[in-house]
């Protein structure tokens, strides 16, 4: 029996289970113990525990989250680490659901911010909010002056937003308020066969965020895949950055099942302290929807992260496998769930290899095959540039001309990518 270890792993640490330097029998939720309680956690799972100081005083801070902030400065590569509502948690990993307006966006130059993809059924898709369009203003203020101010991300944090917009057309414009509300998540957007000049289809799947709901839905179109043959596969990986690590490994097990069955797909190696006990390896499994795979193709850009870069890693040992787009965000580390009063610690704990042990890519995993994300199409058109890219290498084994530039992807607050050194915010995608 495979063991597995969730990336929504939820643990409540008891005193005997964790450093206690303190007299007392357990943690209450009086704000000095929650304050002992992120502290021992971070030192008896922190990945990089080897690094974290000799002593930590809790005295010395004002909250559990400055207490943590201290700590995990220690290492710089990880800007993944907070401390977020319990509830909230567990309302996104189990239902693909988190309070804000429900659109992505991607800055393609110092003050022109574009929309990449706006949820359906959100307060920013009900205002009227689609894929392209421009964000002239915020409450009345540029972009330049937001970012001379406070920083796009304060100037979004309200309940209530004022938005100018500028269509694709370059020319109308408009205004309209939004305010913040539960966003549900589609997590399989589409998927769709492709019929090929000869031999079966291809395989298309859009996949969003990595979250318990998406499960069905994969074996759903799988089941349709293997129902028409379907060995080559493209995966849409471009706005995904991430989600539960049982997701990724159900998605393996389609992909990877039938051809890699018991052979490793991914590694959990925890800090040196942690290893003998909670190291482990998990294997393929052979799905009743697993397909013969033989090449494997994903579509990634910048903000792909962490439970999507698992899936590109895993894989590559077992089968052909070819990115498109842009190279990914770089997070081959994962968080635990930490239960305490109401709040929920989210704590770097273990790193993910692959089946010949390689899981160093803080940098990103580079793409095959270079594409631009052309907002003014939809996703998975036929004539989307990575489409484009994907289909033609698919067909001809070889990429097209790589675009003349790359793009810096960003996202709604609370669904973004921090940049490297910024603060890691509820939802921020990766874990």
């Amino acid at each position: 029996m495979r063991k597995l270890i969730l990336l929504s792993l939820v643990l409540v640490l008891s005193a005997c289970e964790i450093s206690d330097d303190s007299s007392g029998d357990g943690y209450t939720c009086s704000a000095r113990d929650q304050k002992r309680f992120v502290r021992d956690a971070t030192e008896f799972w922190y990945f990089w525990n080897d690094l974290l100081p000799a002593k930590t005083r809790v005295r010395d801070y004002n909250d559990p989250a400055e207490l943590l902030a201290s700590m995990i400065q220690v290492q710089p590569l990880d800007t993944f680490s907070y401390i977020g509502s319990a509830a909230a948690d567990a309302a996104f990993f189990g239902a693909g659901q988190y309070l804000g307006f429900g659109f992505s966006w991607e800055r393609l130059g110092a003050d022109d911010l574009r929309l990449t993809q706006v949820f359906a059924g959100s307060p920013a898709a009900g205002a009227g909010f689609s894929r392209g369009q421009r964000i002239i203003a915020i409450d009345g203020r540029s972009i330049a002056e937001i970012d001379a101010g406070e920083g796009l991300d304060a100037a979004l944090a309200a309940d209530a937003v004022e938005f100018t917009l500028r269509e694709t057309d370059g020319v109308t414009e408009f205004t309209v308020t939004v305010v913040k509300d539960v966003v549900t998540i589609d997590p399989v957007p589409q998927w769709q066969l492709i019929p090929t000049a000869a031999g079966p289809p291809v395989g298309y799947v859009e996949l969003s965020t990595f979250v318990a709901t998406a499960n069905a839905q994969l074996d759903s179109a799988f089941g349709e895949f293997q129902a028409n043959g379907v060995t080559d596969v493209v995966i849409d990986l471009r706005y995904n950055s991430g989600g539960l690590l049982s997701t990724a490994e159900f998605l393996g097990d389609l992909l990877g099942g039938d051809i890699a069955e018991n052979l490793v797909f991914t590694g959990t190696r925890f800090n040196a302290d942690r290893a003998a006990e909670y190291d482990s390896d998990t294997l393929f499994l052979r799905l009743v929807n697993s397909i013969g795979l033989s090449r494997l193709v994903v579509i990634t850009t910048q903000t792909t992260a962490s439970a999507s870069e698992l899936i590109i890693n895993g894989m590559e040992p077992h089968v052909e496998i070819t990115v498109v787009g842009a190279q990914t965000f770089g997070k081959p580390v994962g968080q635990i769930g930490l239960e305490f009063c109401g709040n929920v610690l989210r704590l770097t704990a273990f790193q993910n290899v692959n089946a010949d042990g390689f899981g160093d890519y803080f940098g990103g995993l580079p793409a095959d095959c270079a594409a631009a994300d052309d907002l003014n199409l939809p996703v998975g058109d036929p004539n989307d540039p990575n489409m484009v890219a994907a289909l033609a290498y698919l067909q001809n084994g070889a990429c097209p001309p790589a675009p003349a530039s790359a793009r810096q992807q960003r996202s709604d607050p609370a669904r973004t990518i921090p940049a490297r050194g910024s603060a890691w915010r509820e939802f921020a995608g990766a874990w």
